[in-house]
């Protein structure tokens, strides 16, 4: 019984899942001081055999997180890293390493699910859009600051733009400063996407949505596609594969 503990280690928060032989038996998410959470993973996940990684917390969150699971469970965990090919999947940057895993790995799980030309957007902290073609080459990239850094900065910079209200995201004109910061901002994650979409030529991509926000951008940008949360977990099998672990 091969049971393995799976992390997606991002900016602001951390999403796990436990898979024995195969199958999801167990998931949650924590973020750095959610102290109850973490008591919760630790609970279930007892009698591992590996622990596999993604991370853009940087070296020092890497080495922290690698010093943790050895001293629960005795395990060196194994970091996903973005290469210059996976399998199929040829990376366009001139230093590899320097795109986000996440982005890498997300994208290997959607190829894996469609050898078509695919567009993966991934909704989180940041708003990322990836173009990979029919042939595996990635074809170029857009990164883009998410919601919560959207109405941060535009709170941090502005005196008269305040409000209390708890106002939801939508695309209609917004009747109050709440409903214009909320809707502008949806407006403008949309917009993204759909102005990415465009460019594309008449071979369009399949469409992949993920991330914490990615249901609801699909839903907002109504264009179809497939909302697929776990993609960057399951790119993270399939490296896992190639690597031969």
């Amino acid at each position: 019984m091969m049971r393995c503990l799976q992390f997606d280690v991002g900016n602001s928060s951390a999403k796990w899942r436990l898979v024995i032989d195969g199958q999801v038996t167990a998931r949650g998410s924590y973020r750095k001081d959610d102290a109850g959470a973490k008591k919760a993973l630790l609970a279930c996940a007892a009698g591992l055999d590996a622990v596999w990684i993604s991370s853009v917390a940087g070296p020092t969150g890497e080495a922290h997180l690698a010093s943790l699971v050895h001293e629960q469970w005795g395990i060196t965990p194994w970091f996903a890293r973005t290469e210059a090919r996976s399998a199929d999947l040829v990376n366009s940057y001139a230093e590899p390493t320097r795109m986000g895993v996440d982005r890498w790995l997300a994208m290997l799980g959607a190829r894996a699910r469609n050898g078509a030309r695919i567009c993966v957007v991934d909704a989180g902290s940041a708003l990322t859009i990836d173009l990979v073609s029919a042939g595996g080459v990635h074809e170029g990239g857009y990164i883009i600051p998410g919601p919560a850094l959207m109405e941060r900065a535009l709170l941090l910079d502005t005196d008269r733009v305040r409000f209390d209200e708890d106002v939801g995201y939508d695309l209609a004109p917004g009747r109050s400063t709440a409903e214009a910061v909320r809707h502008g901002i949806a407006l403008a994650q949309v917009g993204a996407v759909a102005v990415a979409l465009d460019q594309c030529s008449e071979d369009q991509p399949a469409l992949f949505f993920t991330g914490g926000a990615g249901e609801a951008l699909q839903g907002l940008l109504g264009r179809g596609g497939t909302y697929a949360p776990d993609l960057v977990f399951e790119g993270l099998e399939v490296m896992a594969g190639l690597a031969g672990l």
